[in-house]
């Protein structure tokens, strides 16, 4: 009786999730290989068009602002070589009324707009951004939010259960005995096979949702977007920069987020070299400047609290972004069990539906 009880939630938590865990699990695939996907639908600087010199961060800035006079100037991605272009994101009211962030890519050595795209609304020139989005709310807002939330819990309990179920066969499984390795045992093998990896995607995942949970997730937002056109920058951004090199050596910079007014702060993400390898390596660090072009403050991985820094290895290991093109397969090919999962798990549920009546 108890293992049927155990059998019925396993059931019902397959059948909940269900066609969200297929598509969480194949767009978080993907997912995984954004950028080389992503390179697809924006501008690549070849061999034969660049000159070697690469223009200054100051020099785009300007170009962009007097294309866009009135818009929002919110950030610039860096580019790690002279084959790949400035990439800025801004809010103008000529797109989506300011609500919307624009992306402006920019030839890195003629400062030649190159193209536009919206965010993560246009599926249509920016199909990873859009995907991105669906696998984090559904499009759905809070409500998609929430969803999430609640289905990363319902995953641990259907694995957790599965364990339970199957607890007899995992050594035979994982031994692969004959007996255990049989066609109508295709969703307990992929399940083995796959369980610590789902585990830690379930568990990391509502970690990363745990916040809906919380009362102040439900209260309500007043925040208007507005749009004022940012000034020019308050101070040569490629020479307090390269002082910045100067006294941490060690660090590199992935993206620029402008500040706004005097009283702002410009905050560049990136990443020392001497971080753990489980760090991102684009946004684990960040340094202030302020008006001046100064170091006001820096807030470095090993300087933060331990839940912050817990809080971004969990991210990391949930997205699988800190490691090279070996772990993007390995969290490619497991990322799709979940899926097959889904698959056969319901084809599992017809059958024995079938054979009950």
């Amino acid at each position: 009786m108890k293992k049927k009880r155990i059998v019925t939630v396993h059931s019902i938590a397959g059948l909940l999730l269900g066609i969200f865990i297929l598509a969480l699990s194949i767009s978080g695939t993907l997912l995984i290989f954004r950028p080389q996907l992503d390179a697809l639908q924006t501008p690549a600087i070849g061999p034969a068009k660049t000159t070697g010199i690469k223009l200054t961060i100051d020099s785009c800035y300007t170009i962009v602002q007097q294309k866009y006079p009135h818009a929002v100037m919110s950030s610039c991605n860096i580019p790690s070589g002279e084959h790949e272009p400035f990439s800025f994101s801004i809010y103008d009211s000529s797109y989506q009324a300011g609500a919307k962030a624009l992306q402006v890519f920019l030839h890195p050595q003629t400062g030649a707009i190159l193209q536009s795209r919206g965010g993560s609304e246009d599926i249509r020139h920016n199909f990873m951004g859009w995907l991105s989005s669906f696998h984090s709310s559904f499009h759905a807002g809070k409500t998609g939010e929430w969803l999430l939330g609640f289905f990363a819990i319902v995953f641990v309990i259907s694995l957790i259960t599965g364990i339970i179920i199957y607890r007899k066969n995992i050594i035979a499984v994982l031994l692969f005995r004959k007996a255990a390795w049989r066609k109508s045992n295709l969703h307990q093998l992929i399940g083995v096979w796959a369980l610590l990896f789902n585990l830690m995607i379930g568990i990391s995942g509502y970690w990363m949702q745990r916040y809906v949970f919380k009362k102040e997730f439900y209260q309500s937002n007043d925040w208007v977007n507005t749009i004022k056109p940012s000034p020019a920058l308050f101070y040569n951004f490629d020479s307090a920069y390269a002082s910045l090199q100067k006294k941490h050596a060690d660090f590199t910079g992935y993206v620029i987020y402008f500040a706004q007014s005097k009283k702002g702060k410009t905050a560049i993400y990136g990443s020392n070299a001497t971080n753990a390898y489980i760090h991102s390596k684009k946004f684990a660090d960040v340094i202030f400047l302020d008006s001046t072009g100064s170091i006001s403050k820096t807030r470095f991985i090993n300087e933060i609290s331990g839940d912050d820094r817990y809080d971004i290895i969990n991210s990391q290991l949930h997205m699988g972004k800190y490691g090279g093109a070996g772990i993007k397969i390995i969290y490619g090919l497991f990322g799709i069990s979940s899926a097959l999962l889904s698959i056969t798990g319901f084809m599992l549920w017809v059958r024995r539906r079938r054979q009950g009546k």
